[in-house]
Order: C-alpha cells, then structure tokens, then sequence
C-alpha cells in the first residue's frame, strides 16, 4: 500500500466508516487509514490532518457535511476534547452495541466462537464516577482546575466532568477556592515550580462520606492548618490527606501520605457488605454497575456452599467477601501488602470467618497448592489491562480449577488468555457490563468450565 499525498495541515473532505476501538471515526483516503476525532459513521466531514505515519494518521473534523443520526447534539465538545468522555457524542444505546461489537472483534481475531451478550447498561450513564484525581496549574496567576486535552499536559480549565458525582465536582471547586483564599500557588509543570499538583476527592456513594488528598509538590504550604479547617467545614469529609509527589512523573500520588485531618478511611457497601477505603485502595469506580457486575461473577461462579474459591488480584476484598457466604471457603491473593491489610479487616468488620486473603503472586501460591495436592473448585481472575501473564496460565493448567470467572477490563487480552486455556475449558458466552459509560473501556464476565 503506497501512503497517498497527504500531509499535517492539509484539509479534505473525508466519509466515516467505522469506529475505533478507542472510538475515533475510521475514514479511508486510497485505502490508507485515518483516525478522526469527533466524526461518527455515516458522517462525512471537513477535517484537517494532523498526523501522518506509514500505515496510518490522525486527523480531526473540523464540520460536519453529513451528521449520523446517531450524533448527540448538546453535549460540550469539551469533553470529547479532553478524553474525559470520549463517547459522549454518540448515542448511548450505540455506545453499548459499540462495546459489544469491540468484544466480538476481538473474539473473532483470536478465532475463538465466543457469544457475546448485549452490554449491561445504566439508566442514567452520566455523574456515576466516585473517585476524581484532577489536575491543578498556575495559570494567569490563579491556581486553577481541569483536566488535559488529550494527549497532552495543557489543561482546560473545567467545573463540570460530565461522568463524576456532582457533589465531587461542587467539593474540587470547593477546595479550589479554599486555596486560592489563601494564596496557595498552583503546579507550573515546565518550570517544576508552585506548590499544589492534583486535587483527589472520593465520595462513598452509600454512605455519603468523602475523602479529600491534596496532592503537592513541597510539604511546606503555608496557612495548611486554616486550609485544613476551612475543608473540614463541610460535614461529609470524613479525611483529608496531603501527599507528598516532588518527582517529575505522570504518577499522581507519591510515596509520603500524611493525614490531616479526620479518619484514615471512609466507609462504602457493596452487596450489603461494608469497606474501608484508603487513599491508594483500589475500589470500582462506578458504585451502581459494580454491584451488577460482581452479583453477575457469583452467580457464573455457580457456588453450593460446597467449594473451595481462590479470589486471585483480591484488592481490598471486594470480589471474594461478595461471594463468601456462598462458599466453603475463600482465598484472596494480592501482590500489595496494604491492600491486602485492608481485606482483613474489611473481612473482620463483616464477620466473614470463612475467608483469608495472602500476600503473593497467584501463580506461586497455586503451584505450591497443587504439589501439596491442595484443590481449587472455582478461580475468580480480576487482572490489570495486561491480563494473565503466562506463567499464571501454566499455574491454572496445574492446578485444575473446576470452573474460572474471568472479570476483564480489555478485550484484547482476555481474547489471547481465553485462546491459550480453549484445550483445556469450554468457555462460556461472555456479557460485557458498561462500568465506564460515555468512554471506550470494556468491562466483561466470562465462565469457563474444565473439560
């Protein structure tokens, strides 16, 4: 394929095709490939290049000639801009055929014949997320909040997310205006200077309680102890934080966390059980969708009371502790000793005494079980972005659970990891759940039973 005759700055009329799978407009220009921001099938527009490579480029749309009808109209460009939500120009009932058709993609390359369900949606897609990590600058003088244009560190000044809890929105520009009362100078990213770097707010969706860290660069910020009080006025923040990140990173929270004020933790429930979550506690995003997804994941587990259940990447507890009072008895394994600290308790303040949770890599600890001839009925996997590493794969073969549920945050890697254990587990269909809406991220549900 010869790259046609085009180059950044040139303006053409281009026809969308498809979309990616992160949801750019696909258009095709001599059978080369580009990416169009803002620009839906069945549209065509004027756009501008803005990248060319070898085998593909990036441009944006300037107008649109031909809308979709499936275009929604009175959702600010901002957040397309910035990557906050990416999607939300399309229709939401597209947005789930969307991320049904991405899973089935991704099943097809890997030649698996998988059925794929319709995508569990929400009622109301917008203002679910109860954790926000926004950035802060100095700009023209004035400590300011937003968040990135995408791909990139210049920061669009921002009151509204679209996707985070209101009451976060309306607490972040609460503490905005707290230090700017006080003069507290914003981040300068280029000179390495100011104090404040990101401003984090959690807010328990069941309880209400809220939990604010102020990110900084230096431990000094004058006037904290008035800052401290004017933050705590509000009665639904339960702790403040301040974290300590003087490394030039993309990494938000650095290693000094120091509370200032109120509990170490706030308190939510899932499925009728309680957690505390800390400041570096992994805890779903999306309270309401978490419940469905994990009551979808025990009921694939197909429990008795009977078996033996390994809750593998367990966190703070969340997927095993769902399911203990269904099981026999429930492992948790967790590379993160903190994490796995905040299980136990999470697991006392419950009264679960059927489970225990370790520290350590699935993969080691389930080879020592299966040459100390230990069995495992069920295997709950909950991976990062990169799936399961092989050795894990090598592990489960050894091991022999009867039965595995696959919770999985990326198509692409679930489609190679179902792949490698097709010899030895008929898998089941596979049920993606919109935990993220108006973005391009896929949650889904898989079972796989041995053969």
């Amino acid at each position: 394929m010869e790259k046609p005759n085009i180059k950044k700055n040139d303006k053409l009329e281009l026809t969308i095709e498809d979309l990616s799978y992160e949801g750019k407009g696909v258009a095709k220009v001599d059978d080369f490939t580009l990416f169009v921001d803002n620009a839906l099938p069945g549209e065509v527009v004027n756009a501008v290049i803005l990248k060319v490579g070898k085998s593909y480029g990036f441009a944006k749309a300037l107008d649109i000639v031909k809308k979709s009808p499936d275009r929604v109209e009175n959702i600010d460009n901002v957040y397309v801009r910035t990557g906050i939500a990416p999607l939300s120009h399309l229709k939401y009932s597209e947005q789930l055929k969307f991320k049904q058709k991405q899973l089935q993609i991704d099943f097809q390359k890997a030649r698996l014949d998988i059925d794929v369900n319709e995508t569990l949606g929400m009622e109301d897609p917008f203002h679910y997320r109860n954790k926000a990590q926004v950035p802060v600058r100095q700009i023209n003088g004035k400590l300011t909040s937003g968040f990135y244009r995408r791909h990139s560190h210049d920061l669009v000044p921002m009151e509204d997310y679209l996707i985070q809890d209101p009451k976060i929105d309306a607490e972040i520009k609460r503490v905005r205006d707290i230090l700017r009362k006080y003069n507290v100078r914003g981040f300068e990213e280029s000179k390495n200077k100011g104090q404040i770097r990101t401003i984090m707010v959690r807010r328990a969706y069941y309880t209400g309680q809220m939990m604010v860290v102020l990110v900084s660069r230096v431990r000094d910020i004058s006037h904290y102890k008035e800052i401290t009080a004017d933050i705590m006025a509000n009665p639904e923040i339960k702790s403040l934080y301040l974290n300590i990140n003087s490394k030039t990173t993309n990494v938000i929270l650095g290693r000094d966390m120091m509370l200032l004020a109120g509990s170490a933790y706030i308190d939510d429930e899932i499925l009728g059980h309680t957690y505390r979550i800390s400041p570096r506690s992994f805890y779903q995003v999306n309270p309401t969708q978490t419940q469905r997804l994990y009551k979808l994941a025990v009921d694939k587990a197909e429990l008795t009371g009977k078996e033996t259940v390994v809750d593998a990447y367990s966190g703070i507890g969340t997927i095993g502790l769902s399911l203990a009072d269904k099981a026999k008895h429930v492992t948790g394994i967790e590379m993160v000793a903190d994490a796995v600290n905040d299980a136990k308790q999470n697991a006392e303040i419950n009264g679960i005494e059927n489970a225990d949770f370790i520290v350590g890599k699935t993969e080691t600890v389930l080879n020592q079980w299966a040459k100390d001839k230990k069995k495992v009925d069920v295997l709950m996997v909950d991976p990062p972005r990169k799936g399961l590493d092989n050795s894990l794969i090598d592990s489960i073969n050894n091991i022999k659970p009867k039965r595995i549920v696959y919770i999985s945050c990326n198509p692409a890697t679930l489609a190679r990891d179902l792949k490698l254990l097709s010899d030895t587990y008929e898998i089941g269909d596979a049920t993606p759940v919109d935990m993220f809406p108006m973005t391009n991220h896929i949650e889904s549900v898989t079972k796989l039973t041995r053969k």
